[in-house]
């Protein structure tokens, strides 16, 4: 089982693409020795006034399943997905989970001797997608066939593969065991150009700056990580009782936190000339995305400076729960809690199960 990671542009899909011929290469060749099936995009092919029975079918035979072939994983199938109430159902009526699990089911079913599989494990609830884990493993390990997973989901790299690629700018950059690669991508990840960068010409703020916990600057950390901010000033008149903001939105504009030097510090300050003002955001508690970051400083009640956009904070994927699994915000939203869980457990009703966010003191009792 191979693994193919890199950053968004890196050739990722485009490679597969290339294997599974849907993308000629415009030079070089690729040597293939086995029937291939591709899980590019869950789905394709579904007829939407149909029933899902009838989509087995249909879907099976687009992605090369004979029609005996589909009859005798059928019940497979349908167990797996579980839709079994709903299988006389058109698949317009069904919910976005149950289309997925059934898309995937199908799929997950063929018998190649070569599979590509394309960040489907994005799909479904975490229920759902622990089967589709663990149906591949059992595609590539007991079945003894050649998986090609792509996925930006490190923790399910690590877990599935034994060797990973790490493709940058459409050429391999590392060729190696799973950890050894997935921690040099993240370590690249993390050690992004310098963060700052007020454009142009500012009257008062002349940089604002972000660096990680050794002082490096970047704009990339992982979830949980510390930022320190270091904000540069200047003023030619002496500035009362300045009020710093740092705020943070979502590409859609949507604001998810700010740091505000009035409302989280109580001291009274001023300053004329030069001047540095450092800020510390602990466990950053975002999940993964890309935030836009506008800085502003006030003067009592009165604006004197906005930049908007003047940097990104991007925010890695990091296992913060020490479960295997990664929160994903297209379900779990912006933040990633600090959360602790607690389970009366029929076998040992004294124990408890905790999953704290910070440190290492993950608890599995």
């Amino acid at each position: 089982m191979v693994g193919i990671i890199g950053r968004n542009g890196a050739g990722k899909s485009t490679l597969l693409k290339i294997l599974s011929r849907i993308t000629e290469p415009t030079g070089g060749r690729v040597r293939i020795d086995g029937r291939v099936a591709s899980l590019l995009e869950v789905g394709t092919g579904f007829h939407p006034e149909l029933t899902g029975r009838e989509n087995i079918f249909l879907n099976g035979a687009i992605l090369g399943m004979a029609k005996q072939e589909i009859r005798s994983k059928f019940d497979e199938i349908v167990a797996f997905a579980d839709v079994e109430r709903f299988l006389d159902t058109p698949v317009k009526h069904y919910s976005s989970g149950m289309y997925v699990r059934l898309a995937f089911a199908v799929a997950a079913h063929l018998e190649p001797e070569i599979l590509i599989v394309d960040e489907v494990l994005a799909v479904g609830d975490a229920a759902f997608q622990r089967k589709c884990l663990g149906r591949i493993r059992e595609v590539s390990n007991a079945e003894g066939r050649t998986v090609l997973f792509v996925s930006h989901n490190m923790a399910a790299i690590e877990a599935l593969c034994s060797r990973v690629l790490l493709l940058e700018s459409g050429k391999v950059a590392r060729d190696g065991l799973a950890a050894d690669v997935t921690k040099h991508h993240l370590r690249n990840m993390m050690d992004g150009t310098a963060s700052l960068l007020c454009r142009g010409e500012t009257r008062f703020i002349k940089s604002l700056t972000m660096t990680d916990q050794s002082g490096h600057m970047s704009t990339a950390f992982q979830i949980g990580d510390s930022v320190f901010f270091e904000i540069e000033l200047f003023s030619e008149v002496p500035v009362e009782q300045p009020l710093i903001g740092i705020a943070f939105y979502t590409p859609g504009g949507e604001r998810v936190a700010t740091l505000n030097s009035h409302i989280q510090h109580t001291r009274d300050w001023s300053f004329s000339g030069g001047t540095r003002v450092r800020a510390v955001w602990k466990n950053i508690p975002l999940n993964t995305g890309e935030y836009r970051v506008d800085i502003c400083l006030w003067s009592s009640d009165r604006e004197l400076e906005t930049l908007n956009g003047c940097t990104s904070l991007n925010v890695c994927a990091k296992d913060v729960y020490g479960t295997g699994r990664l929160p994903d915000p297209s379900f779990q939203g912006l933040l990633v809690p600090d959360v602790s869980w607690e389970f009366d457990l029929d076998t040992a009703p004294n124990e408890t199960l905790s999953f704290p966010v910070r440190g290492t003191e993950t608890s599995h009792r």
